[in-house]
């Protein structure tokens, strides 16, 4: 027993930048696409969550080790090896894209409690987006994210309301297993959303990052831009720790399209206006509680602001890495705000441009799918390059990609370009 529990116990001292990037993939956009996706065509889109499994682990090790290799973030990394000018282009587009994002989930969170307290939608935002500045900037986010972690436990809700509703599992398993495509423009945008908000450009710059400051916590990295020293249990470790983390993220979310396939489409519910609506996709869980709709409503906006707590600084905090590498400033979490100003000003910006957002009369949810997409278009240049840099053996050393991570690597980037362009002149 003792043996098993250390086990146990050292597999999870393991797990670190990894499963927090996971965590944060099911953020606010990702709840609000994969429900959209489930409302609008039931079952039919469970396969994409089995085939996006292996695309978002192949990617995420490529970034994660490009950092754990080198000592620097991708920015840094592509400013080093590629046109300066092409980065600056991607991370203008980037800033773009993480600003956006950041609006919508300060807009969700926003919807979401107001389910619960009965306060202008105004005053919600600005309180939700001046507490989160100030988090960013006084208490650690390792510290920070420990805290959250426990809010985003709501996400199991819809693990275990899909259990509850009576399901047609052989049906479940046939629709997770094969293929669906539709020829229309609907489907094939709500396709670029699922990809975008699940291989979503933000987490490329936030999780190598994460790993050189994981490296000087442990002085790994004497100092930044240095070489460090790996070894092959140093990159098997890693590995662990970014496979357990997407797993993490697609169990979610496959539970979640097929919570709200079995809930909202089952009721002919396809389109989701509101928080209000994607609530209902829990009701399920709490049928038979007292004032169930309350309870379910409650559960979902935990989820929402839960998430959305956890994922803003890291689509700030990775803005503001590609910021600060790209322009060769201080940069870094683990930094006071004085070490790094502009690195913290860029995080600050970023959050009180994406509460502007709120103000020009979209609803919430409907941003966050349309943030989704965002991503998924701007994932493709940044994937391309991505390939590049952990292929190459100048860079890399003995640590470069092998025959199938480019495989599968090459397979995402086609795929993503694809969608993208079908999405063009597909109607």
């Amino acid at each position: 027993m003792n043996r098993k529990f250390r086990r146990i116990k050292n597999f999870l001292g393991k797990l670190g930048p990894g499963l927090v990037t996971g965590a944060a993939d099911d953020d606010p956009s990702g709840i609000a696409t994969y429900s959209q996706a489930g409302a609008a065509y039931g079952l039919r889109m469970l396969w994409m969550t089995v085939v996006m499994l292996p695309m978002m682990v192949v990617i995420q090790e490529m970034v994660g080790r490009i950092g754990l290799v080198t000592g620097k973030g991708l920015a840094n990394n592509i400013r080093q090896h590629y046109n300066r000018w092409f980065l600056y282009f991607a991370v203008f587009f980037l800033v773009f894209a993480n600003t956006v994002n950041i609006g919508a989930n300060i807009g969700a969170m926003a919807a979401a409690s107001r389910l619960l307290v009965d306060i202008p939608y105004v005053w919600m935002t600005m309180f939700f987006t001046i507490g989160i500045v100030l988090l960013e900037v006084i208490m650690p986010y390792k510290r920070y994210a420990k805290v959250l972690k426990w809010l985003s436990i709501s996400l199991f809700a819809y693990i275990i309301t899909a259990f509850i509703v009576d399901q047609p599992w052989r049906e479940v398993i046939k629709a997770t297993i094969t293929p669906h495509i539709e020829l229309s423009g609907a489907f094939i945008l709500t396709i670029v959303a699922v990809l975008g908000t699940t291989i979503s450009p933000y987490l490329f710059f936030w999780e190598p990052s994460q790993e050189v400051e994981e490296e000087l916590k442990h002085n790994w990295l004497k100092a930044e831009g240095e070489k460090p020293q790996i070894s092959s249990r140093k990159i098997r470790n890693f590995r662990w720790d970014n496979f357990a983390g997407m797993v993490f993220s697609e169990i979610i979310a496959f539970f979640i399209i097929l919570t709200a396939a079995s809930t909202l489409h089952k009721q002919g519910i396809t389109d989701i206006p509101n928080a209000a609506q994607a609530a209902q996709a829990l009701e399920p869980l709490v049928r038979g509680f007292p004032n169930a709709g309350v309870v379910a409503k409650s559960i979902f906006a935990m989820g929402i602001i839960g998430t959305g707590l956890l994922a803003i600084p890291v689509l700030a905090g990775s803005a503001a890495y590609a910021v600060s590498e790209a322009l060769g400033i201080k940069e870094g979490l683990s930094k006071k705000i004085l070490q790094a100003k502009g690195f913290y000003g860029v995080i600050a910006g970023a959050t009180l441009t994406g509460l502007m957002i709120n103000f020009v009369g979209i609803d919430p949810i409907k941003a966050l799918f349309y943030a989704a997409v965002i991503n998924g278009v701007m994932a493709v240049p940044l994937i391309y390059l991505i390939i590049r840099i952990s292929s190459n053996e100048k860079v890399m050393g003995k640590y470069k990609n092998k025959f199938w991570t480019n495989f599968i690597g090459v397979v995402t980037l086609l795929a993503m370009f694809s969608a993208s362009i079908a999405m063009i002149f597909v109607r």
